[in-house]
């Protein structure tokens, strides 16, 4: 019988434990929406968005699904522009998202949480698809060709032309006597 009563009281307190730490976990979640300074709310609504924070923390917890929780169905997303207008441009992107110009697809995929090869998949797009403008791609290249990049070091036979200048004496130091 004690062994009953104990286990009860220990159920029990571990249940008031995971009630306080939900409260708890709710208060700072709130307190913290309202510490952002964006976020305008009418001391009103403060007690009902605690509520919600609660109701969702608990259902979490317990792992119930919510009665109004959206299946989440594979959405066939429709592309903004063809595949053809989108690299009509040599010097722009037509994102497939949005439809607007980019140099570079990759900050925008990001932004809306996709890889290039999420987003080449998601439109059904070839492997090869670009997400570098053409112009871009050939002016980051012009340039990394004339500071050098890519070049194999000079072998010594090309650096005997400039060895071939006589060094320099070095200097007298100061206050050392000229032999006559």
């Amino acid at each position: 019988m004690i062994v009953a009563s104990t286990l009860w009281w220990t159920t029990e307190r571990d249940r008031m434990t995971e009630t306080v730490n939900t409260i708890e976990l709710a208060t700072e979640v709130t307190a913290a929406w309202l510490s952002n300074p964006n976020t305008r709310a009418d001391p009103e609504a403060v007690p009902a968005f605690l509520t919600a924070i609660y109701a969702s923390i608990t259902q979490l917890v317990s792992g119930e699904a919510s009665e109004d929780a959206v299946e989440v169905t594979a959405v066939d997303h429709a592309p903004a522009v063809t595949v053809r207008k989108s690299l009509a441009s040599p010097d722009r992107i037509i994102s497939m998202i949005d439809g607007k110009p980019y140099r570079t697809l990759r900050r925008h995929l990001s932004t809306h949480g996709l890889t290039p090869d999420e987003y080449r998949a998601r439109y059904k797009l070839k492997p090869d698809y670009p997400m570098v403008a053409p112009a871009y791609s050939e002016a980051r290249r012009a340039m990394a060709k004339k500071i050098g990049l890519g070049r194999k070091p000079k072998t010594p036979a090309e650096t005997t032309a400039a060895s071939a200048v006589p060094a320099r004496k070095p200097r007298r130091a100061k206050g050392a006597v000229t032999p006559a």
